[in-house]
């Protein structure tokens, strides 16, 4: 069977926002109610998703904020609040980018600077994620044939911090990302030893190039990404490949993306990161003949011990893709790497930020059901 699963994080509904938002700013909030609230919406997203037909299923990052920011909960050294870059691509049209914030509302979380040395000081918040993932999977994380789906749970890598947290301590930014990797190892480690996959998510391998790191050249910005890789590679040295996953994607929102940095330049700072298992944008129409890419590096031998999870649904629009569609283009990487080393994935999150996003709620349900319903499809057509 061709497994199916998406990014990870899930729309987050009305009632859960507004104490997401107060925990974040720091202000009061009912620690109580919080927990029962995001109990029951991680129940509530394990069960959309094995219903749906995902057997490799997530926590939707419900507990969290966001998937690049929940970190200043966990350590210490951030303060302050830094105005977001406007993307390159959206610089250029802003008449498009207020269209498109009001379509997805506005980033209302904090974006904190590091301005002193970073160390963990909390880990609880992440101990309370995996006790709430873990109580959803032994209610709801049962198929239909009484086997029990696969988990995972994200985590932000050294560099997307990095990219997002703007080093206004360090001398350098590999010494920023050396205590990263002392703060974040213990995270990564927690997470697999509690029986979970550890997904890392990356954006800062590809979007930062019109983001957050828009002010490098073309050469200090691959520089800095293979940094990022050797350091998420020495916060993992001891995690078997195997149990790790990455995310690489160029942003989840609806612009031109002109600026975003094409996929040959990048592809050997991505397969030198340990993890296994690569998630990538696919399905979008500014990514999707890349697969070529993915070909070249097959035939060069660059893929050995790669698994490839290609979005094969879009998640920055509310068409809903065909089950057929979806069955083409699992078919396409099946001839790369072979059907046994292709899952079938989304391009990014639903719900990166709390209250942000295009996607409705109903139809990132759909989209996963026929994300399963695709790979059924590819699945009896591939020998």
């Amino acid at each position: 069977m061709i497994e199916t699963t998406h990014v990870g994080s899930l729309p987050r509904g009305p009632e859960l926002v507004p104490l997401l938002l107060a925990r974040d700013k720091r202000e009061d909030f009912d620690a109580d109610a919080f927990d029962r609230v995001v109990q029951a919406a991680v129940d509530d997203a394990v069960r959309r998703q094995v219903e749906a037909g995902i057997n490799i299923v997530s926590d939707g990052e419900l507990g969290k904020v966001g998937y690049s920011t929940y970190i200043i909960e966990r350590l210490s050294g951030f303060g302050g609040h830094s105005p977001r870059k406007p993307a390159l691509d959206l610089a250029a049209v802003p008449d498009l980018a207020k269209k498109l914030s009001a379509i997805m509302g506005t980033q209302e979380f904090t974006r904190a600077s590091a301005i002193a040395k970073v160390e963990l000081v909390n880990l609880q918040p992440l101990h309370d994620d995996i006790r709430r993932f873990a109580n959803a999977l032994a209610d709801y994380g049962r198929k239909a044939d009484g086997a029990t789906v696969k988990a995972f749970l994200n985590t932000a890598s050294p560099g997307l911090i990095t990219a997002f947290q703007p080093n206004q301590y360090y001398p350098s930014h590999e010494a920023y990302l050396a205590d990263l990797v002392t703060a974040m190892r213990p995270e990564y480690h927690a997470i697999v030893e509690a029986g979970f996959q550890v997904q890392f998510d990356c954006p800062d391998l590809a979007m930062s190039r019109h983001t957050g790191y828009q002010d490098m050249s073309e050469a200090e910005f691959l520089a800095t990404i293979r940094a990022n890789v050797d350091a998420l590679n020495e916060a993992t040295a001891d995690i078997d490949p195997a149990a790790m996953r990455m995310h690489i994607c160029w942003g989840n929102y609806e612009g031109p993306h002109d600026f975003d940095i094409p996929l040959e330049k990048i592809i050997d700072t991505v397969l030198a990161a340990r993890p296994a298992t690569i998630l990538f944008e696919h399905a979008n129409p500014r990514h999707e003949h890349e697969w070529k890419v993915w070909r070249d590096a097959a035939e060069a031998g660059k893929l050995e011990g790669k698994i490839l999870a290609p979005g094969f649904i879009d998640s920055c629009s509310n068409y809903l893709e065909t089950p057929e569609l979806i069955a083409q283009r699992i078919e396409r990487f099946a001839e790369i790497v072979g059907k046994d080393r292709v899952i079938a994935s989304s391009d990014c999150g639903f719900g990166t930020f709390a209250g942000y996003g295009k996607i409705d709620p109903a139809v990132a349900w759909k989209k996963l059901a026929a994300l399963r319903e695709g790979a059924d499809i590819a699945d009896r057509r591939i020998s």
